[in-house]
This record gives structure tokens, sequence and C-alpha cells, in this order.
């Protein structure tokens, strides 16, 4: 009788020990998973979700809507209570806010859906398409300055804007300068017309 409750005894310490070695392999798995997941993925999850999201940039701006896309180094935002999208490069972001279920979900274990081709988009080829479109967009620099006009064409980094005031067509008199814009110095672009 007294070994039998030895051996039930030391059984039981030898399970528990087992359990608690594969928690934690487990616990060090999901880490490793985690590891690999990029702003980019997380974006992409909170983008299919819908759900609302408040966008922190990097000069100290802050807006409220839904992820509308996820290029490859942008995002666009459709505004609550506005026309358009603002496009917000992914260095431009300080952070984003949002529901503490939206966030747990960003971090599922969610099959990549094959790439669409706005997932592969950068913001030089979105930029060219506007200009091809002659679309007029406001945009926001580093140090906080902000430009209206229309970009006449995009580079690999950089832009070219023909600077005019806002609700004005881009027509040679109404433009008061040219601007050459480094992509790098763009915090946002903001469209007023279902671009995106």
């Amino acid at each position: 009788m007294h070994w039998d409750r030895l051996f039930e005894d030391l059984e039981g310490q030898l399970a528990a020990e087992w359990e608690a070695e594969r928690a934690a392999l487990d616990a060090e798995s999901e880490r490793l998973r985690i590891s690999k997941l990029t702003l980019r993925d997380r974006l992409r999850v909170l983008h299919r979700s819908g759900a609302p999201a408040v966008v922190h940039l990097a000069e100290g701006d802050r807006v409220s809507g839904r992820i509308a896309a996820v290029g490859a180094d942008w995002i666009a935002v459709h505004i609550r209570d506005a026309a358009g999208a603002l496009i917000v490069p992914i260095g431009a972001l300080s952070g984003i806010e949002t529901h503490h279920g939206a966030i747990l979900e960003t971090l599922e274990d969610v099959e990549a859906p094959h790439d669409t081709l706005r997932s592969r988009m950068t913001l030089g080829f979105l930029l060219r398409d506007f200009a091809r479109r002659r679309v007029a967009v406001h945009l926001a620099l580093g140090g906080g300055e902000r430009v209206h006009g229309t970009i006449d064409r995009a580079g690999e980094d950089h832009l070219d804007l023909a600077v005019h005031d806002a609700g004005e067509s881009r027509l040679a008199s109404a433009v008061r300068s040219f601007r050459v814009v480094p992509l790098t110095a763009v915090r946002w672009v903001r469209t007023t017309a279902a671009t995106v």
C-alpha cells in the first residue's frame, strides 16, 4: 500500500513536470512566432477586420477612421466624416490605437492571402498614378509644413508638385510655384476624391 502511494505520487510529479515543460515550450514557440510578425502583417489584419482606429502620426497629428488599404510601404485611412483618404507612409506612423480585441486579432496566426496588386504598390507607384490622373493633394511635410497642389510627376524617391490653392484646378495661371519634394519628407498625402 505504501509503495503504491509512493509510485502514484512520483507519477503525478512527473506528469506535472512534463506539463510545465510543454507549457514553457508552447510559450517560447508563440514568442518566436510573434517575433516574426511585421507591422505591415498586423496592419493588413487590422484592415481586413475593419476595426475603427486612431492613427498617430510622427509629427504629432492624430486621425480617426478605418484602414482602407495597405500597400508595400504605406496605408490609406478613410477618415470619419471626410471624403477621400489619407495616405501615410508606414515610416511616418508613430502608432495605431484601437480596441484590445482588434490588437489581439492582429497577433493571430492568420494565413496571409495572396498578394494583391495594391499590397505590392509602393508610395511612389501610387503617387505616379495620382500624377497621371491629375489628382489634387494636400501634403504634410516634416516640420509641420502643409502644401496643396497637383503632382506633376513622381520619381522613385521624390515628386514634383505644382503648388496652387485648394479648390483651384492646376492651370498655369493658378500655379504659385513648383517644388521637388523628397518622399522621405512626406508625412501624409490627403486626397479629397475617392482615389484608393
